[in-house]
């Protein structure tokens, strides 16, 4: 391992230093050079990804855990690519690429308006209920008897016509006899179809209430049921009905029942069983998702259009724009990096010191982040006037039933609106619990071999990753606006002491190598757990954040263990190098280095959502640590403004 522990570096590690170098031209105001990196990162991820592939033996071995996530940076590099090359004049942006031509309509709907009509970064709740369901809607199938028969017909009526047309006129009596005997066929067809429909039917119904009565016994209760438990006996009942259908729920008991601690089994078990969106567990995954995402999008777009239109009344507003959380943001020479515009996007992380604001569904890159300073004094003499959007004085012109009829409301105070998202947040948070639990016992009652401790910890983990990949966008963009304040605190921080050497932070000097000071950019002491630490980023599940995190702390402490080493001159030292007094100052400078304000919102949706049984382990450790990290380097920033 080097100085900063990167000697056997990942291939994402390298990327990301490439990214975060490039990230630093870019900060710097020198595009060209920025566009060259960015490039050059670009490149080095697909290079390194073919080599993958190439070596690969085939199959699912060509596609590794990393490669989503180089997939995502390459993305983002790219869009920091156009950004560079439309500031170098390579590419014309795209305001004055539009001609006479009207603009193609957009698929979307639009929230609020920003530099433009930009769309705003939460698609709305129709929009996300239509995709959730369109794989269900893409599947094959089973045709009815009718249908069938249906089918049967046109075939039928197709040869009909072939052979009409080879008839001479003069054969009158075989073009009657042909359609008499299509007419029978055809009508005989639908007659036995017709009873085929009828006959299924009254199975099916037979079988429905034999399967509601099943249902009803493992429900019963002298107690009446609440509406929620007569929905979860509905839900059973369907799930009854669904195995009399299909054959793999009926293996997957026996595999369970055959090998009860094989907690593979559990994964393959859950990833299998909501690959079928037509199952009643995944009806439910869909349905409750959309509940909790049409909770969260009018607060967080309500946010985003309320900072947009103080953005455009403030004073600076030239030098203003909105993150994909709703922070006001400062945008150094008036550029503005667009956001990749697919499913659950997110605006990118911008090239600006106050940039709170970072991908959360397709994270940004690790670097680039600071803190946030006076947009008066960085806006420079030739920004560039944005154009106005009347986007949302149309959809007011177009709704006279909105217009207010008697006096304007009163403002509300900034106290009351931080009480009210934080009631907000509370009843949301309370409703993705209620949510998980009511999946997670479903699942156990379809699947009864699941009910053990350890088993029971496997299906929760793998129902919060499915549950968590579309919501934990919005979800953090509310944790962020809620936890505002702290952000701003620690940016500062960042912003003021991210450059210094680590004995400032207080970490013991043969912690750190000898010559920490003047390294490159990437190659810093510690720079390998930062890089660690910034993956968290990359993550929409609770659970592998904080896989993240900790692996931050072990190659902390993996480094730690290396410089003491150097430092005393022997292969690897007796005990371990650092304690819990020495991880403290280690750890604050580790997220100095990182940049990532956003931890703060992070680590407070990860302790809410984490399962009490990783809070008491080592998984609870790191988090804890991390969390008195962050309020330390909090700390420093209002210990200089006291002084």
């Amino acid at each position: 391992m080097a100085a900063g522990g990167d000697g056997a570096a990942k291939p994402l590690q390298t990327a990301m230093k490439l990214a975060a170098g490039a990230i630093e031209l870019d900060t710097r105001n020198r595009p060209r050079e920025a566009y060259m990196e960015y490039l050059k990162s670009i490149s080095y991820i697909s290079q390194a990804l073919l080599e993958e592939a190439a070596a690969a033996k085939g199959g699912s071995d060509a596609v590794l855990p990393d490669t989503p996530k180089m997939l995502k940076l390459a993305e983002q590099c790219l869009e920091r690519a156009k950004s560079s090359a439309a500031v170098l004049g390579k590419v014309k942006p795209a305001a004055h690429e539009r001609g006479p031509s009207p603009a193609p309509i957009s698929r979307h709907r639009r929230v609020f308006s920003d530099e433009g009509g930009k769309l705003s970064p939460f698609l709305p709740p129709e929009i996300f209920q239509k995709l959730q369901i369109t794989k269900a809607q893409g599947t094959k199938k089973e045709l009815t008897p009718l249908e069938e028969a249906s089918l049967q017909n046109q075939k039928l009526r197709a040869a009909y016509e072939a052979r009409m047309a080879r008839l001479n006129p003069s054969q009158a009596v075989q073009k009657t006899s042909l359609t008499l005997s299509l007419q029978r066929q055809m009508m005989e067809n639908l007659v036995i179809a017709k009873a085929r429909e009828e006959t299924l039917q009254r199975k099916m119904e037979e079988r429905r209430l034999r399967l509601q009565e099943a249902a009803n016994r493992r429900f019963s209760s002298s107690i009446a049921l609440t509406p929620e438990e007569q929905e979860q006996r509905a839900l059973y009942a369907a799930i009854l009905e669904y195995e009399q259908d299909h054959e793999w729920p009926k293996l997957w008991k026996a595999k369970l029942k055959k090998n009860p601690t094989d907690l593979s089994l559990v994964s393959g078990l859950i990833s299998h069983l909501l690959s079928f969106p037509e199952h009643p567990i995944s009806q439910l995954l869909k349905k409750l998702q959309h509940v909790i995402y049409s909770r969260l999008y009018p607060i967080v777009s309500q946010n985003l259009a309320d900072l947009s239109a103080a953005s455009r009344t403030s004073r600076g507003f030239s030098s203003l724009s909105l993150d994909a959380d709703g922070l006001l943001t400062p945008v150094p020479g008036g550029r503005r990096l667009r956001s990749s515009q697919s499913l659950y996007c997110m605006a990118s992380v911008q090239e600006n010191k106050v940039n709170l604001g970072h991908s959360l569904s397709t994270p940004p890159l690790s670097e680039g982040l600071g803190t946030e300073s006076n947009p008066q004094e960085e806006a420079p003499a030739h920004l560039a006037n944005r154009e106005g959007s009347f986007e949302d004085l149309e959809r007011f012109l177009a709704a006279p039933e909105t217009w207010p009829t008697g006096p304007p409301a009163e403002p509300q105070a900034p106290a009351e609106k931080e009480a009210s998202l934080q009631e907000q947040l509370k009843a949301i948070v309370k409703d993705i619990h209620n949510s998980v639990d009511r999946l997670l016992s479903l699942t156990l009652l379809a699947f009864e071999g699941l009910n053990t401790a350890s088993s029971k910890d496997q299906c929760l983990a793998r129902i919060e990753e499915a549950f968590f990949s579309p919501l934990w966008a919005p979800l953090l963009a509310l944790y962020r606006r809620v936890y505002q304040a702290r952000e701003v605190a620690l940016s500062r921080s960042m912003e003021r002491y991210r450059n210094v050497p680590p004995s400032e932070i207080g970490v013991s000097a043969n912690l750190f190598p000898q010559a920490s000071n003047g390294h490159a950019a990437g190659s810093y002491p510690y720079s390998t757990a930062v890089q660690e630490l910034g993956l968290i980023l990359l993550e929409s599940c609770p659970q592998r954040k904080l896989e993240c995190i900790v692996r931050a702390l072990r190659v902390i402490c993996e480094c730690a263990e290396e410089y003491c080493a150097a430092r005393e001159s022997r292969p690897q030292p007796a005990s371990a190098a650092i304690g819990a007094d020495d991880l403290l100052p280690i750890l604050a400078y580790v997220v100095l280095k990182s940049n990532l304000p956003q931890l703060v919102a992070e680590c407070a949706a990860l302790e809410e959502f984490i399962h009490e049984g990783y809070l008491i382990g080592e998984e609870g450790y790191c988090l804890t640590s991390l969390q008195s990290a962050l309020s330390y380097v909090e700390s420093l920033h209002r210990e200089a403004m006291v002084k």
